[in-house]
């Protein structure tokens, strides 16, 4: 089992019956969260950068859960981890449910001298990539080429990250099997319609887009 389930905006978890990991932990103040900060569990915590809406609640869930933090070493000191890993773009990290490879973003990130970045997670064998707030980049296609991707998450309500035709195009680069669309209809300034990113994607690619209400889990094992 390697169960994603969707939180609304960009926090999901990834969870493989023995280890839970918890990505960007926006549940207080997201309008689209599906349960609150205080009763949310995990083992490992992964910030992509140091926006509000990505960084959230990781800093309380962290105290209160003793999860580890996964992160820069400047996400670490705005977590006030007290147990953390820090990483940098291009690094990897082997851990008890797998590993973990760092990847450039290009985004602003919120925290002064802090780089956005995304993760290649390999954990139950597979290999996820959560491509965190980004525009399109060539080094995609690297990413794509250098992991046989079972699944990417991809953001696709533009103004502050890629919009639907990037994020297809992004789709094609990566050749992921499987893709979720995420940082969509949180807000309007970014609205999307998640069926046409599907058509696009699907229409240009080999990838199956999975469309994820708030709430929803999907068994990325059984896909």
């Amino acid at each position: 089992m390697l169960l994603l389930t969707y939180y609304g905006h960009s926090a999901f978890a990834l969870n493989d019956g023995r280890h839970k990991l918890l990505f960007d932990p926006f549940f207080t103040g997201n309008p689209a969260a599906t349960t609150t900060a205080d009763v949310v569990t995990c083992n490992y915590i992964l910030v992509s950068h140091g926006h509000a809406d990505h960084l959230g609640d990781a800093p309380a869930i962290a105290e209160r859960t003793g999860a580890m933090v996964i992160g820069t070493p400047e996400i670490l000191e705005a977590c006030r981890a007290e147990n953390g890993h820090g990483m940098n773009i291009g690094g990897s990290a082997s851990f008890d449910f797998g590993s973990v490879y760092m990847t450039r973003a290009i985004h602003s990130s919120g925290v002064p001298g802090l780089l956005s970045c995304g993760f290649v997670v390999n954990i139950a064998g597979r290999n996820v990539y959560f491509a965190g707030d980004t525009a399109l980049f060539s080094d995609m296609e690297l990413i794509g080429r250098r992991f046989q991707l079972d699944c990417a998450i991809l953001p696709i309500g533009d103004n502050y990250t890629m919009g639907i035709e990037d994020a297809a195009y992004a789709v094609k680069l990566l050749r992921a099997k499987h893709v979720i669309p995420v940082h969509y209809n949180t807000w309007p300034v970014i609205e999307a319609d998640p069926e046409k990113f599907k058509e696009l994607a699907e229409a240009d690619s080999s990838a199956m887009v999975h469309i994820l209400a708030p709430g929803d889990a999907l068994d990325i094992d059984k896909l």
